[in-house]
């Protein structure tokens, strides 16, 4: 999910860091070190839905009768759910930063999630029978179509801030001596079309497939149905954290699929707007 850069307001704890007892030099090793291993891990996705390139994809490995096989694919869904979805949390983070250094917390969760993604990987069962089957210029059009889903959750990363996303940022204005501040509301770019173009690229990526098997739709189902649970704790946070500013942001832009037809204010007059709601009060 993607949880990724919360606003300043979310946590005070991420505001105000306590020394640390490791290193910084350490903690920034550390980070750059989960850094390489995520992108390595999320370059092995790329493949393992795309069935290119990698030794395992999601239609290869062991053979089991198909509700063990189905029972094991769930199991390895859920602990990524569960990973990603309580660490991701202002309470656990709170509690967790009573043992990993604050500068060092958005590392530790970028490090569980890749532990998790690379078991997930390494044990899924494919699960046989094929649901769709499109050749030629269909083929070819779903594989643009998964590029594109590519470019967007990438792109997307960026917009916000990519070395924040990735614990880099924070383990970097440690070692400065600096106060490290989470980066400001963003309505620039794709957040000015969508709310969630991360989860929106993954949705993409999960059913772009020319061949969908049972097993790739077991995943792209299951992982949908936790993206639209995932956003409304994220959400819920959010509203708590940006109050009147992400009301109303909430209200003028869609989640997930843009709304072409329908005008938008320009980049910033939501926020203003949210502002002035939140005066009003």
């Amino acid at each position: 999910m993607s949880h990724a850069t919360k606003p300043a307001g979310l946590s005070r704890s991420v505001q105000h860091p306590r020394r640390a007892s490791v290193p910084a030099l350490i903690i920034l090793a550390y980070a750059v070190a989960v850094c390489l291993f995520f992108l390595a891990v999320l370059g092995y996705a790329a493949g393992f839905f795309a069935g290119l390139g990698v030794p395992k994809d999601i239609d290869q490995g062991p053979r089991s009768a198909v509700p063990v096989a189905v029972a094991i694919d769930l199991l390895l869904l859920l602990l990524f759910a569960v990973q990603h979805t309580v660490m991701a949390r202002p309470w656990f983070k709170r509690r967790w930063t009573r043992i990993v250094p604050e500068p060092a917390e958005r590392a530790s969760f970028v490090l569980a999630a890749s532990l998790v993604l690379a078991l997930l990987f390494w044990q899924w069962r494919p699960v046989g029978g094929t649901v769709w089957h499109l050749p030629g210029p269909g083929a070819a059009a779903l594989w643009a179509v998964y590029a594109v889903g590519w470019a967007m959750a990438v792109s997307s990363t960026f917009l916000v801030s990519h070395c924040d996303l990735f614990g880099l940022r924070q383990a970097w204005a440690h070692a400065r001596r600096a106060r490290y501040r989470p980066p400001a509301f963003t309505e620039r770019g794709l957040y000015g079309r969508i709310r969630h173009p991360l989860m929106a690229g993954f949705v993409v990526i999960f059913w772009s497939a020319p061949v969908m098997t049972a097993g790739h739709l077991l995943f792209a189902a299951t992982a949908t149905g936790y993206i639209l649970a995932g956003i409304a704790f994220e959400e819920h946070d959010l509203i708590q954290g940006l109050g009147g500013t992400y009301a109303a942001y909430r209200v003028g832009v869609p989640a997930l699929i843009p709304r072409p037809w329908l005008r938008r204010p320009p980049a910033g007059v939501l926020a203003k707007q949210g502002n002035d709601r939140k005066q009003a009060r």
